[in-house]
């Protein structure tokens, strides 16, 4: 018998035998063996619904000629890992990446389809598609629905922003529960420019999804039909061998950034867009960032930086409409997993609210969301979402105060320490020293909630939500843990933050710095043991995305 793939041939009988026992049937051996890559989990809202979406892609793999076989990954919820479960986070990117690649390599598969949807899933599968290079498409699960109070909209980052409130006695506890019991009204991403809606536009930008893929909601009823699609396409893709790197390439990344930066997108795609190109063989420094985002005209604020959402977004014509907009700078002659190149995608959609998305001739900001910050407190960068920061806080200068950990700042805010004005300096959160490099996204949105973050800033070598507000400046390198010039700050002294201009400086005199660094060791990490040990010992630094490199 002569097969397919893994199945062919004398050394594809010991796989038919097993497929077999899984009720695959001789005439499947001859077809396209497409990998079904689910994150399905009963810990991840975001991923709650993507065992049906997976079924429904099936069926469109079987109607097409090919044979589906699917297999699962993790999927962790950055927001219930709030604290010390987020040191475990960031590095399961690598590790989803990881699984796949080695899950898909054992197995032969001919083509994959990855269902994916939050934080660090969508990053760690773009890895595992750029590593693998096979034909591949990916079905992202959509926003959450928004809850309601009555009239008013409510999501996941009211929640946080109310603890600061509550936290504050700016609410009631009754009015707390409120916000607590219906910000999430059932399955999906969070509803707002997180990190999670930013990797998904990234990922749809790319040309790896179907159009419409990345905004539309979560339980919207087109979420069947585009999920039979793509299992159609992806039999088209194989055919066609239209592999995953010909659509992850430096021009394709630019594009990414760019949409990125005119959404308002989060910082923590500093993080994953350099580990991807890494992945598909190229570099990606950070300076082109905010090389694009000089370029590149603010068209876009969301949640929680404005009243719209991510459906809103969707409404406007999703990332279609966004490729249209700022066609005059990307690069539109690339593929797309539908065949059509991205300018053809761009060229028929039609935005149709001015209000959500701006012309170029008239956006909201001529900048766009990001900016990369460099002096003395950050040699090798620091990153800051600008679009979100109040023009009085654009350049500021203040005291620091320093914590030595996530922990340090929150009992601080406990005590309601924190004066206007101030520099809050959190370190020893890097990838190497937390390890893991923390979200620090609770203190920051408690500080909003407590009504200071348009007078104190936060300063740290961990990283922040795409849902942060205010002068929130996070992936300073090098980290503390290594020696950087975050880990010799003290008590009072004077930085000077100017986000136009692109400068971070602590105003120490050298010599006393170099009084400070005499006899200096890094603080032990939260950590010592299992993975996250081996992780800090062998994770980049942020500015080179944080990826694992022994």
């Amino acid at each position: 018998m002569t097969g397919h793939g893994v199945f062919e041939g004398l050394h594809g009988a010991y796989p038919r035998a097993l497929y077999r026992a899984m009720g695959v049937q001789d005439a499947d051996f001859s077809k396209p063996l497409i990998g079904i890559v689910n994150s399905w989990s009963e810990v991840n809202p975001g991923h709650f619904h993507l065992r049906q979406l997976a079924d429904w892609v099936k069926q469109g793999v079987r109607e097409a000629g090919g044979a589906p076989a699917e297999f699962n990954t993790i999927a962790a919820c950055d927001g219930i890992a709030q604290g010390r479960g987020m040191h475990f986070i960031l590095p399961m990117r690598d590790v989803i990446a990881a699984s796949i690649e080695l899950m898909v390599s054992a197995n032969r598969f001919d083509g994959l389809v990855m269902l994916c949807n939050c934080d660090k899933i969508v990053p760690g599968m773009l890895m595992a598609a750029a590593r693998l290079d096979l034909p591949t498409l990916f079905v992202t699960g959509g926003p959450m629905a928004s809850g309601r109070i009555g009239e008013r909209e409510v999501m996941t980052s009211d929640v946080k922003e109310a603890m600061g409130r509550l936290h504050s006695n700016k609410i009631s506890d009754e009015e707390f529960y409120a916000i607590e019991s219906h910000a999430c009204p059932g399955p999906g991403a969070c509803n707002f420019m997180g990190t999670a809606s930013t990797m998904n536009c990234v990922t749809e930008t790319l040309g790896l999804t179907l159009p419409g893929c990345a905004t539309l909601p979560a339980l919207h009823p087109d979420r069947q039909e585009l999920c039979l699609a793509s299992g159609r396409q992806i039999v088209q893709l194989v055919a066609q061998n239209l592999t995953a790197r010909q659509m992850l390439t430096p021009a394709s990344l630019d594009n990414a950034i760019r949409v990125v930066l005119a959404l308002g997108g989060s910082t923590n795609a500093t993080l994953h867009l350099p580990a991807i190109a890494q992945a598909a063989g190229f570099s990606l420094e950070l300076d082109v960032f905010d090389t694009l985002s000089r370029q590149t005209p603010l068209i876009g604020k969301f949640r929680p930086a404005s009243p719209y959402t991510i459906i809103d977004l969707h409404l406007a014509g999703g990332v279609p409409a966004v490729l249209n907009i700022l066609s005059p700078l990307l690069q539109l002659d690339l593929p797309t997993v539908t065949g059509e190149s991205l300018r053809e995608r761009a060229a028929r959609a039609r935005p149709v609210r001015p209000e959500v998305l701006h012309p170029l001739a008239s956006p909201l900001a001529q900048e766009g969301g990001l900016a990369i910050l460099r002096g003395n407190l950050a040699p090798d960068g620091a990153v800051v979402k600008q679009s979100a920061v109040v023009a009085g806080m654009l350049h500021h200068t203040g005291p620091a105060r320093v914590f030595e950990c996530e922990e340090e700042l929150e009992n601080s805010l406990d005590l309601k320490t924190i004066k206007p004005g101030d520099i809050l300096v959190i370190r020893n959160e890097g990838p190497r020293g937390g390890p893991g490099m923390r979200e620090l996204s609770i203190p920051a949105a408690m500080l909003t909630g407590m009504g200071l973050n348009d007078s104190v800033a936060m300063l740290t070598d961990g990283r922040f939500s795409g849902a942060t507000r205010g002068p929130c400046i996070g992936h300073v390198a090098p980290e503390a843990f290594i020696g950087g010039l975050i880990a010799f700050v003290k008590d009072g002294d004077l930085i000077e933050i100017d986000i136009p201009n692109r400068r971070l400086e602590l105003l120490v005199p050298e010599e006393e710095l170099a009084r400070r660094r005499v006899g200096w060791q890094p603080r032990v990490p939260a950590i010592r043991s299992g993975f996250l040990e081996l992780y800090s010992r062998i994770v980049t630094q942020a500015d080179q995305g944080a990826i694992l490199k022994a």
